[in-house]
């Protein structure tokens, strides 16, 4: 049975309302290669959090799109890989 590689990346965007545009463009720039993306942000009764994380399963360049992301200020980028 052959391996296969699961890849999350994990992308903590500080003034998301700033930096939406720019995230945006990459995350549309490298669409092919994303299979899952999850946003996720605080939010509640007259509250939402400046701050985001977002969560990329990413099937090939995680590499090139987690270094255009990390290019952005305010944005950091963590990543989980997993084998069978």
């Amino acid at each position: 049975m052959k391996k296969t590689k699961k890849t999350i990346l994990g992308v903590h965007v500080a003034q998301r309302t700033k930096y939406t545009a720019k995230v945006q463009k990459i995350l549309s720039d490298y669409g092919c290669s994303i299979r899952t993306r999850l946003g996720l942000h605080d939010a509640g009764d007259g509250f939402c959090s400046p701050n985001g994380l977002i969560l990329l399963e990413v099937v090939d360049q995680d590499a090139a799109l987690a270094a255009a992301l990390a290019k952005i200020p305010g944005v950091q980028v963590k990543k989980m890989t997993f084998e069978d």
